[in-house]
């Protein structure tokens, strides 16, 4: 018999999404077109905020890079899904399932720390206006996101390298649409115990006190705004927070079910559905949100569109 690292270096097998559903073309042409739209409509965004001066301030940088996030996850996921179902192959290869597992663990890990920060960016801006761009200035913004992806990247090689070297006993099918970590280890013949409780452990390091700390800071942004006396301001700053609360349940939410329950509670099935929504769906929906309350983000559309007079 061949030692583990031997073995380990032959192709997967992916069954794709929803295997046992008899119209699994729909499925996969129904994503097309919401990968398209969330690349077009992330990539938008992220040229209205750097072609328009006027939203070069944090929160619209910091949002430039929740779009890049978004646009490059997609682009991880549903390309290579996409290409198996019209190719009529299932396999991926050790090195493309680890690559693969690599940057989705990336970008994952850095939203959790980016979203965190412009939660961060909205209290200074609410709580304490007077000093916001002394704290939050373009060096500071600059250093988040580098700190961002730096971070994401460091500890997703530890979760990338690591769990790949388990040796696969039997059967190579993974039961998802993409290389992920824990259905990684279902495959393994090894005790994975030790590592899923550091997988446990790295969850609520970046699961649960990123979204404490985002609780945190909105506690003590309401406070404020309900002590405010301007009505218009009141609005003004809820409809910013909104935008932000709202993409931070549809990111948190599932994968706190997912990284967070045991893996016995749910089906893969359950883990494929959120995991369309989370990492498919949502950065279609995140461009949507921040745009249709946001009158400068509006306003630089219908400047690049021609249907408001150039500034002078």
């Amino acid at each position: 018999m061949r030692r583990g690292n031997e073995t380990s270096m032959e192709d997967f097998i992916l069954l794709g999404l929803f295997p046992e559903f008899s119209h699994s073309g729909i499925l996969i042409l129904i994503l097309l077109l919401i990968y398209i739209t969330a690349f077009i409509g992330n990539a938008l965004l992220i040229i209205l905020i750097w072609g328009d001066s006027r939203l070069h301030t944090p929160m619209y940088i910091l949002l430039s890079q929740l779009s890049l996030i978004d646009l490059t996850l997609t682009s991880t996921i549903v390309p290579k899904m996409a290409a198996n179902f019209y190719s009529g192959t299932k396999t991926i290869s050790w090195i493309g399932c680890g690559t693969q597992s690599f940057f989705f663990l990336t970008l994952g890990m850095s939203e959790c720390l980016l979203l965190t920060l412009m939660a961060y960016d909205r209290y200074v801006a609410v709580c304490n206006p007077l000093h916001y761009h002394i704290i939050m200035n373009f060096r500071v913004c600059l250093q988040m996101a580098i700190g961002c992806w730096v971070g994401g990247s460091l500890s997703s090689l530890v979760h990338t390298v690591y769990p790949m070297h388990f040796s696969i006993c039997g059967s190579r099918e993974i039961h998802h649409f993409f290389c992920e970590v824990p259905v990684i280890l279902k495959l393994s013949c090894e005790d994975t115990s030790i590592y899923e409780l550091v997988v446990m452990v790295t969850s609520i390091v970046l699961l649960v006190v990123p979204f404490s700390l985002i609780t945190a800071s909105y506690t003590a942004i309401f406070i404020t705004v309900f002590q405010m006396n301007s009505v218009k301001g009141r609005r003004k700053v809820l409809a910013t927070c909104s935008s932000h609360l709202t993409v931070v349940s549809l990111f948190f939410a599932p994968n706190i079910f997912i990284y967070m329950t045991l893996s016995s509670s749910h089906s893969p099935e359950q883990d494929q559905a959120l995991s369309v929504f989370s990492n498919i769906l949502t950065p279609m929906l995140n461009p949507v949100i921040y745009s249709l309350r946001n009158k400068e983000v509006v306003a630089a559309l219908k400047k690049v569109m021609g249907k408001c007079p150039s500034s002078r």
